[in-house]
């Protein structure tokens, strides 16, 4: 949870009937999750919101369904830039990268609005906005998002893209188990801790429009792996009014507040979202490592349970050599694939030695930061003195299934 938010027109207590003007009533919905005992969104309608019919589903994205077989257990460097860019709307334009039982990560290039309403009826989703922006559309409103933004879209919800003009590269993050904020930045009741590197203020909420026609009637399901195809006789956009928890927002990276430590901290300082069987962990420009006698980079480390997908947006950061602004390296776990970051050249020799002298330290924090100089952030954001990192990046830990690759064209072995 959020919060919960109202707008429009809502009866003073659930389940009791809403008049219109007129005298007309309204048609209330249950939007729930995990039954009845979760979060939930009431909306009021004005007309009955089941009443579709059986349609052919004309869109739908690529879904990743099997691993290829026989590939080796590698450090992975997945060049996206290299990708022919697939275009058109967002329904149809994902291509996805990694999978496993939790999770399926992609990417799109979308130069399209989407035709048809959306409905992942198997996942939460959640895009990272590398480059571009725009609308996106929902029963319950608009959410507007722009480059740096992530876009989260509740399981089941009814939804369309409309992408601003101009060059569009999103990352995109398909959930299984649904998606929450981190428990240990929220107290007993769900709210975010005053300690948290969030608030709710932070977020972006969706601007509720009321009822509107696009002359779209048509409705793509996704359910069970598979496309599913629906028409409405009117349009679905006729809420009058709703209330609740479960709702579509973004989030502009830079309103998270990194955390900065006098040595290295692991990942979960950076933990910015939840899922089962991921954590979803941002890294944005802050102070690192500042004990005079702290190894300036990440050192090198393997953990078995894990593994881990990393995508670099921009800036410079610790870990980056080799890597271009929106590539992915990635990897399947046992060795975990950090510890690829930080093997053979792509790894800053001087740091081994800890303890060493002002001269090595100088030249490793110049190697690791690749700027031969102070460090280098985000734009508009405050660039000190003292050694800092840029941290254009998204990291997720994934466990315990194995991520399975469904892409093999552009992948590059790290070795």
């Amino acid at each position: 949870m959020i919060e919960r938010l109202t707008f429009g027109t809502v009866p003073r207590k659930h389940h009791i009937q809403l008049r219109l003007e007129g005298g007309a009533l309204a048609f209330e919905e249950c939007f729930t999750q995990e039954g009845f005992e979760g979060p939930y969104t009431i909306a009021y309608h004005l007309r009955a919101p089941h009443t579709q019919r059986l349609s052919e589903a004309k869109h739908g994205w690529t879904i990743a369904k099997d691993a290829t077989e026989g590939r080796r257990l590698a450090k992975r460097h997945y060049k996206t830039q290299d990708m022919p860019k697939k275009g058109g709307a967002p329904v149809d334009a994902r291509t996805p990268l990694l999978f496993n039982a939790d999770v399926t990560l992609g990417v799109l290039f979308p130069d399209k609005q989407d035709p048809v309403y959306v409905s992942n009826a198997d996942a939460d989703e959640l895009f990272w906005i590398h480059q571009g922006g725009g609308t996106l559309r929902t029963a319950l409103g608009d959410v507007k998002f722009t480059a740096d933004d992530y876009v989260f879209i509740p399981r089941g919800m009814l939804h369309r893209f409309i992408p601003d003009p101009g060059p569009q590269y999103w990352l995109w993050m398909e959930l299984n188990g649904g998606l929450h904020l981190p428990r240990q930045w929220r107290n007993e009741v769900g709210q975010l801790r005053m300690d948290a590197p969030y608030s709710h203020r932070d977020f972006k909420r969706p601007e509720f429009k009321g009822p509107m026609d696009e002359d779209i009637r048509e409705l793509v399901v996704k359910k069970g792996q598979a496309f599913h195809g629906f028409r409405y006789q009117q349009s679905p956009l006729d809420i009058v009014g709703w209330d609740g928890t479960v709702y579509p927002w973004a989030f502009p990276i830079l309103n998270f507040q990194p955390r900065a430590g006098l040595v290295h901290l692991p990942p979960t300082w950076h933990g910015t979202f939840a899922a089962r069987g991921a954590l979803i962990c941002s890294f944005v420009p802050r102070m690192v490592d500042f004990h005079p006698e702290a190894i300036p980079c990440p050192y090198p480390h393997a953990s078995i349970d894990c593994d881990e997908f990393l995508f670099y947006a921009r800036g410079n950061f610790t870990s980056r050599r080799g890597v271009g602004s929106g590539q992915p390296p990635s990897g399947r776990c046992r060795p975990r694939p950090a510890s690829r970051r930080l093997r053979g050249k792509h790894r800053p020799r001087p740091h081994r030695r800890a303890g060493g002298d002002a001269r090595h330290r100088a030249a490793a924090e110049d190697h690791c930061r690749g700027t031969g100089g102070r460090g280098q952030g985000l734009p508009g954001q405050l660039r000190p003195t003292g050694r800092v990192t840029g941290g254009g990046f998204t990291r997720c830990c994934l466990q315990p299934g194995r991520l399975e690759g469904s892409n093999r064209s552009h992948d590059r072995r790290r070795r």
